[in-house]
């Protein structure tokens, strides 16, 4: 599948190289049997990755699901036939939070939430326990995969 790939940042201090975040989401689908997802479940056409600050998402967290509170990851579907796979938002700053208090890799855990994301669009589901353990598992193996590859992008948060 070939797929465009629009990536916005919308976080004043969040630097990375575009090419090296594209690459994390054809690395996955160019993967997919590995990853234990078939072709059926990956929507088709642009995917949409915005990076944004905590209130940012927050406000949109608020806005369409009435939880105005700091999050990690929401993921929008898209519309098949407007050519649309769907759109990813992510918190650089919940991300190097997070990172910091678990003592991970920031680069590693924005990287993670691009790939629970795109999950999200993939059918995956976290919110019953069984089915958060399969996403969890999916995770892992995405990242193994990700890494594998050297497909892990370098974020910096100035």
């Amino acid at each position: 599948m070939t797929r465009t790939v629009a990536i916005t940042n919308r976080h004043p201090r969040l630097r990375f190289q575009r090419a090296q975040v594209a690459r994390v989401i054809t690395t996955l689908e160019a993967n997919l049997s590995a990853l234990r997802i078939p072709p059926s479940a990956i929507p088709g056409g642009e995917l949409s990755l915005v990076f944004l600050t905590d209130p940012a998402l927050a406000k949109i967290h608020g806005d369409f699901m009435a939880d105005p509170t700091a999050t990690d990851v929401i993921t929008f579907a898209g519309d098949a036939a407007a050519g649309l796979a769907g759109e990813i938002c992510v918190s650089a700053d919940t991300a190097r939070a997070y990172a910091r208090a678990h003592r991970r890799d920031f680069s590693a855990e924005l990287t993670l939430y691009l790939v629970h994301g795109w999950l999200h669009l993939a059918g995956h589901d976290d919110l019953p326990p069984a089915k958060k353990r399969r996403m969890r598992a999916a995770e892992a193996r995405a990242m193994k995969l990700l890494r594998a590859a050297r497909a892990v992008p370098v974020f910096s948060l100035l």
